[in-house]
């Protein structure tokens, strides 16, 4: 078996917007905030409980956006991978208050530029209304969904 590439680091500070920088450190994450973000405002996630929140985050390959001045947490996204052949990315979520100043397409730009030295086979994600942000990072919709099936466990 070849190894990673790229080994992932606990605590990578990759490059961000100004005034921003994101990590992909779990220990930064505010995860009070994700977890309030998530089950009060994001559609995907209402009312996740905190213990699912903090198991997915372990579970994951977490990307936190941070005002550089304060620190305060702006943005998240979190990637399920096996850092060979698929990665699914989901919680995409932008602080309203930072909304408007492409945090999120940065965001993006980052997690794909982050996991591309894996040579992943596919991103997948499920948005309702972002389809124009994350085509500005080259998300394209399924050429053909009908081979595409899932399992709902809840």
């Amino acid at each position: 078996m070849s190894p990673d590439p790229t080994p992932p680091s606990r605590s990578a500070l990759l490059p961000g917007p100004p005034g921003y920088e994101i990590s992909t450190d779990p220990d930064r994450l505010d995860v009070g905030t994700l977890h309030r973000w998530l089950s009060t405002d994001a559609y995907w996630a209402l009312d996740r409980p905190l213990e699912k929140v903090e198991r997915a985050i372990a579970g994951s390959l977490n990307f936190g956006v941070y005002e550089a001045a304060t620190g305060a947490q702006a943005a998240y996204a979190r990637v399920v991978t096996d850092r060979a052949t698929f990665a699914w990315l989901c919680d995409v979520y932008v602080d309203r208050q930072a909304r408007g100043h492409g945090l999120g397409t940065a965001l993006l730009e980052c997690v794909r530029a982050h996991l591309a030295p894996y040579g992943l086979r596919r991103i997948l994600l499920a948005t309702a209304d972002a389809h124009g942000i994350y085509a500005k990072v080259g998300f394209q919709p399924i050429a053909d969904p009908d081979k595409w099936m899932y399992l709902g466990m809840e």
